[in-house]
Parts: structure tokens; sequence; C-alpha cells
């Protein structure tokens, strides 16, 4: 009997350990599923990095490039240029992309877009200023005097056309730029080969509302009232006529 009532309190041990470690490993679960997003997430941001560092010039101007347009936020990019004396001098390039936050697929359709465009024009090894340019739009001026007037990608988006539309109005399809942006460019260069260009003057952009907030609209001016159609004449009275027997 006693062994029998000794056996039965290891069972009520044993079960009432089980249920108090479930909430724990449920717990370790959600924490690790938790982890898995986070790690997705930036695996993909260094996979498109990675995928835009010989467009973009750099590893650092590759992961600024991405991580502002995902974020939304301001964007510094730097040229660096070696000098005579075998030093070099660090330019910076800051602009804030005409578009707001962003999934990592629309980043990498916006970066190919702009690296064909730029390719279209013979630009396939672009400054700091000409990526701005591409992506929020600019004037590329030439050291012969002519320019080439860039739309910018994201401003283009902004104003409420398709990826598809962007694509089709430089002459692309879609398709055929994600799979290779730059060949595409080149391949649509219609002459223009490695040209020079000597300044840059980035578009005005204006700054984005956040998602959900209506655009403020300004006091509407209420209509004119349409004017009173002129009162009808009263026709003249006749004459009375006069009294019978009068």
């Amino acid at each position: 009997m006693n062994s029998f009532r000794f056996k039965s309190t290891l069972i009520c041990i044993a079960v009432l350990g089980a249920l108090s470690t479930a909430p724990v490993m449920a717990q370790t679960a959600t924490s690790s599923g938790t982890s898995v997003s986070t790690g997705t997430s930036t695996h993909e941001s260094t996979r498109l990095s990675t995928e835009f560092t010989s467009f973009a010039g750099s590893d650092t101007n590759s992961q600024a490039l991405v991580t502002g347009l995902r974020d939304g936020t301001a964007i510094t990019l730097d040229d660096v240029t070696k000098n005579p004396d075998g030093t070099t001098t660090t330019t910076a390039t800051t602009f804030q992309p005409a578009t707001g936050k962003m999934g990592y697929g629309n980043v990498k359709i916006a970066l190919s877009l702009a690296e064909a465009i730029l390719a279209k024009d013979g630009i396939t090894d672009p400054t700091a200023a000409e990526m701005a340019a591409a992506l929020n739009g600019g004037t590329l001026v030439m050291a012969n005097g002519t320019s080439i007037d860039l739309k910018g990608v994201l401003a283009q988006r902004a104003a409420g056309e398709g990826w598809g539309q962007i694509a089709k109005a430089d002459g692309f399809k879609l398709g055929d730029v994600m799979r290779s942006p730059k060949a595409v460019g080149s391949a649509s260069a219609n002459g223009h080969a490695h040209v020079h260009v000597e300044k840059v003057e980035l578009a005005k952009v204006h700054s984005v509302d956040h998602p959900g907030k209506p655009d403020r609209v300004g006091k509407v001016d209420r209509p004119d009232r349409p004017s009173r159609p002129d009162r009808p004449e009263h026709p003249d009275h006749p004459d009375h006529a006069g009294r019978p027997g009068g």
C-alpha cells in the first residue's frame, strides 16, 4: 500500500512538472519566431546591399541606399576622389527620398530602374549626385553644354505612377530591368557611351507626408453664386374700358 502511494506521488509530481514547463517552452518558441523574423529582414537588407554595391560604388553607399529607401530617411552617399599627390578627397551628397517607407521589393525595383536609366544615358559608373538625380529627379549638365533631364523614379512613384509605367516611359520592360538593369540600359544607350557630366542639378523634393495622414487641403474658394435672372417686366395694364352705358 505504501509502495502504491509512493508511485502515485511520483506520477503527480511528474505531471505537475510537465505542466509548469509548458508555458516556458511556448515563450521560447515565440521568442525564436521573433528572432527569425528579425534575421530575415537583416538577411534581405544585406542581400540587396551586396547586389547593388557595384552600382553604388561601395558597400557603404549601397547600404545607405537600401536603408534610406527602406526607412524613408535621408541618404548620404560619398564620392572618393584620388588627388595627384596620392591623397583622397571625399565629397558627400545627401538627399531625402521622394517616397516614404518602402518594402524591400520596391527598394530593389527603384534601384534597378535608376541603374538602367543612367546606363541608358551612358553613365555606368555614376557619382553620388547622379544616383540622387536618377532617384529623385534632376538635370545632368554635360561638358559640351547639353543636358539630360531625369524625372526621378522615386518622384514619379510618389506622384502615383506604377513601376511598370515608369519603366515604359523610359523605353524599358520592367521584367527585363529586374533581370539585368545595367545590361538593359546599356542596350538602349542610343550612342551615349561614357559621357562626362560636368555638374548635376538636383530637383527640389517636397517632404513626404506620413502614411495614413491625408494631405492638408487649403481653404477652398466658394463658387460664385449664380446671378439671379432679371425679373420679367410687368406688361402694361390695359386701359380700363369704359363702363357700359358710360
